[in-house]
């Protein structure tokens, strides 16, 4: 069991890189707790390529105005692995912005949980909330659980969420094959697009060189990714 706890104060700016690679009987319940004051940034940044159960409970709680804040994920789990997102983001004042992006890459009979929430109080007006969850399937056994939601008490808000589960781009699989790229290799590269968006907020280039290498490692492909950031 693991607590974090966030204060990012007036005009500060926090950023905070969770990695979880953990092994076939590891479990883990992470808790993050993160609480703006106005005109303040907080990036969470969420890995997780590995564990038996794992979950990761993420509230942010707004307390000023003018506040942003950003959620990422990328999960790449395969057996019978199981990781959980549960996030929830507390809009209680005026014009602040909020982002989650959370994709999902399930091989085996892994299994997947994304619950996210947004609540948006009465006061909290000219609220921008943005949510997404993508997700692939690569095995019949593998499963994803998903439920993007949004609670709004106020009437001046731009509020939207989505999810997607589904399978390899079937087209996009067969123009990389036709010119010389193996099946393996072809599969490797669209997923690491799929996934390589929730990568921007990582202002630390050699931990984008880190997660990038565990995600071609999770892949089971080989590339280079010294020179492309």
């Amino acid at each position: 069991n693991s607590v974090t706890e966030i204060f990012t104060y007036q005009n500060a700016k926090a950023d905070w890189h969770k990695v979880q690679n953990d092994s076939n009987t590891s479990y883990m319940m992470d808790h993050t707790f993160a609480k703006q004051e106005r005109d303040s940034l907080t990036t969470v940044n969420t890995f997780s390529f590995g564990g038996k159960l794992v979950r990761n409970n993420l509230d942010f709680i707004h307390n000023g105005e003018n506040i942003n804040s950003f959620m990422n994920g990328i999960t790449i789990i395969d057996d019978e692995q199981l990781v959980d997102h549960h996030t929830a983001v507390h809009h209680k004042t005026p014009n602040c912005e909020s982002y989650q992006n959370y994709k999902g890459i399930y091989k085996g009979k892994s299994h997947g949980v994304f619950n996210g929430k947004v609540f948006v109080d009465k006061i909290a007006q000219k609220t921008n909330a943005y949510q997404q969850n993508n997700n692939i399937l690569l095995d019949e056994g593998a499963s994803i659980d998903s439920k993007p939601q949004l609670e709004i008490f106020a009437d001046d808000v731009k509020c939207s969420h989505g999810c997607t589960v589904g399978q390899l781009n079937e087209d996009a699989l067969f123009y990389l094959r036709a010119r010389g790229i193996s099946k393996k290799e072809a599969q490797a590269m669209l997923l690491f697009a799929f996934a390589n968006d929730a990568m921007e907020n990582i202002d630390i280039e050699p931990l984008r060189v880190k997660i990038s290498k565990l995600l071609a490692e999770k892949l089971e492909v080989d590339m280079e990714f010294e020179d492309i950031f």
